[in-house]
């Protein structure tokens, strides 16, 4: 179940048929790998998680910018055609570095989520959910307010999501208490639109947006940020003729992670659904 990276291949196929190349600090960014499947099932998807120094949210610019750059680098060696970054913390600080070094189009989550947001919002006050690091950067206020002059933006660090996350502890009492403690904040903001701000915070939608309503409302959004970026890149691939061939098969995964391979792969069939999806493979950076 490899995909095919051969570059000789791919010249022959046409610029569509190599594949898409998707990282994150863990297994989060397997929500934007769930959400791409479903719109582009042709595509194939080499995947790679940092999983030896996750969290990213946490760390400086500096060192998400480092880490960030030796991951795209290993997903060029396979020879991809687009690199999505499935991380907030780094799509808040990296992608135009990443495009300069490496001269290959590098999507980013920021942006479709703030759409996304600014689409929603009917009082124009939007929350964001995501981690310390991307909140620091402000990047999601940049993109909103790039859209919407009138719409404010009231971020909230919601930390302890991503070790719940990936411990698997994405439903019970204890991820219940840490969203409804994290949400407060935005509830007394009176915010009518939540971008979930981490590829992680999608595994808590349903708890999320359940509290969410109890708090604020039948009528408060909760956006989910794998959706969002996989229609954008889906959009993308199209307007640039990326798009892979039209074919029988459906598309193909590769799975690279940098610490406990198994224990990786075990987790991922689970956030995939798919009990089909090769071993992920261990490599190091």
């Amino acid at each position: 179940m490899k995909a095919d990276t051969d570059p000789a291949t791919a010249r022959q196929a046409g610029p569509g048929a190599a594949p898409l190349g998707v990282f994150d600090s863990g297994l989060g960014g397997l929500t934007v790998v769930r959400a791409l499947r479903a719109v582009l099932p042709h595509e194939d998807i080499v995947y790679l998680g940092d999983t030896a120094r996750v969290p990213y949210g946490t760390r400086g610019a500096a060192t998400v910018v480092k880490y960030a750059g030796a991951c795209a680098r290993q997903l060029v060696s396979h020879r991809v055609k687009t690199i999505v970054i499935a991380c907030n913390t780094v799509s808040a600080v990296a992608p135009e570095q990443l495009r300069i070094d490496l001269d290959l189009p590098v999507l980013g989550v920021i942006e479709p989520g703030a759409r996304a947001a600014v689409a929603a919002t009917k009082t124009g006050r939007v929350g964001i959910l995501a981690t310390p690091g991307t909140i620091f950067s402000q990047a999601y206020t940049r993109a909103v307010t790039t859209l919407s002059t009138r719409t404010e933006v009231f971020g909230q660090a919601a930390p302890l999501l991503v070790p719940l996350a990936e411990e698997g502890w994405i439903e019970g009492e204890v991820p219940r208490l840490a969203v409804r403690r994290y949400l407060e904040p935005l509830a007394r903001a009176g915010v009518d639109a939540i971008v979930l701000g981490c590829t992680h915070y999608p595994l808590f939608f349903s708890l999320i947006e359940e509290e969410a309503h109890a708090m604020m409302g039948p009528d408060v959004r909760v956006i989910d940020s794998a959706t969002t970026v996989a229609a954008e890149t889906r959009s993308f691939l199209a307007s640039r003729g990326l798009l892979a061939p039209p074919r029988e098969r459906a598309g193909t995964m590769r799975l690279f992670a940098t610490d406990v391979p198994r224990s990786f792969s075990e987790m991922a069939r689970r956030f995939l659904g798919d009990e089909q999806i090769p071993e992920a493979e261990q490599i190091d950076l």
